[in-house]
């Protein structure tokens, strides 16, 4: 009976994390606030003004290996290429809530 229990609850468990997404505790309306003073004024509506191939939409997120938050964080702290690092001037849970703001509009389509 125990093994039997044993592997329903296995199921189950395999079940859950196999059909959720990944619960992100970032703040997306926090993040907006954060997003229009410190980045828009080089991705306004998802644009990239710098680099034009490698905007905020969902479409080039995922071509270039961006569409996560993992990523979004990484890339906001560290800075890449013209992107300055953020890591000094923002707090992790700052950098979180951008994250989860990009997210949400490239999922929108960057509409408001």
């Amino acid at each position: 009976m125990k093994k039997i229990v044993s592997v329903l609850l296995l199921g189950i468990a395999i079940f859950t994390f196999a059909f959720s997404s990944p619960a992100l505790a970032a703040d997306a309306a926090s993040g907006a606030k954060v997003f229009s003073a410190n980045c828009a004024s080089c991705h306004a509506g998802g644009r990239n003004l710098v680099n034009a191939a490698k905007t905020l939409k969902k479409a080039d997120l995922e071509k270039y290996g961006m569409y996560s938050a993992e990523a979004i964080v990484y890339q906001v702290t560290n800075g890449k290429g013209a992107m300055p690092a953020f890591k000094g001037r923002l707090k992790a849970e700052q950098i979180e809530n951008v994250a989860a703001y990009v997210l949400q509009q490239a999922d929108n389509g960057w509409k408001k």
